[in-house]
């Protein structure tokens, strides 16, 4: 059951965006429209305007769905104890039609985010692969060695591995990085992404290199957090500090 609080905040950030689309709707601009606005005085008015915000934000991502004057209407008339002008069955059937209705638009957007995103990720790799220094393996997986090493340890899959890395997409936009954080990771190598455990035993302790990993290595059309989206191609610099044999472990 809602609580008196979360009413309150319902009722305040519903109100708030109700003016913003009467603002939109007589052309009103955004700066005009603040500046015609009081700034809350009183602590009721600092309390309704604070969690106001906070209802307004998470509202937005279904502004487009939602005629926020009807939402204000329904609140008002309900809070008034008029009796609801649709029934039980024809407000759940509305709100799981249109909660229907923006699932298959995501998935749709996000199905074709992925394939823009694959075609993207052949196109680089085919180019990539031209470019001197670029080795490939059969998997697909494309490195170039950064700083080499003639003496060193190159781990087994069931090792664990001390590394620094840093991770981008193919614009460049950085998603991890262990250099960032000032401190590297240390996993076992078969318990990561198929490029990593591939990659990683190419190399020898002290070593550097720079991994292409197409996206069925990485995190195929799952994406990975917000960051990472589906059928991404990334880029990895890696550094190999560390190698501790799974033998040594067990012990």
């Amino acid at each position: 059951m809602m609580n008196r609080f979360a009413l309150a905040a319902m009722a305040a950030g519903i109100a708030a965006l109700a003016g913003c689309q009467q603002a939109q709707n007589s052309e009103v601009s955004g700066d005009k429209a603040m500046a015609s606005a009081k700034d809350p005085q009183t602590d009721p008015e600092k309390f309704g305007y604070a969690i106001g915000v906070d209802l307004g934000n998470s509202l937005k991502p279904i502004a487009g769905e939602v005629d926020l004057n009807a939402l204000k209407q329904g609140l008002e008339e309900t809070m008034a104890g008029q009796p609801p002008r649709m029934d039980d069955a024809a407000r759940e059937a509305i709100k799981n039609a249109v909660a229907r209705q923006m699932q298959e638009k995501q998935m749709a957007d996000r199905a074709e985010q992925a394939e823009a995103a694959k075609s993207k990720g052949a196109e680089f790799l085919a180019e990539n692969a031209k470019k001197e220094g670029v080795k490939s393996t059969d998997s697909g997986l494309q490195y170039t060695v950064l700083e080499a090493k003639e003496k060193g340890t190159s781990p087994k899959a069931t090792d664990k591995v001390t590394v620094h890395y840093r991770g981008t997409l193919l614009d460049g936009t950085e998603f991890d990085s262990s250099y960032g954080r000032g401190q590297p990771v240390t996993f076992q190598l078969d318990r990561v992404i198929a490029g990593w455990t591939e990659g990683v035993q190419l190399m020898k302790t002290g070593e550097k290199f720079k991994f292409f990993i197409p996206s069925e290595l990485a995190y195929g059309d799952r994406g990975a957090g917000g960051k990472i989206g589906p059928n991404e191609t990334l880029i990895f610099e890696v550094e190999l500090l560390e190698v501790e044999k799974a033998e040594k472990a067990d012990k």
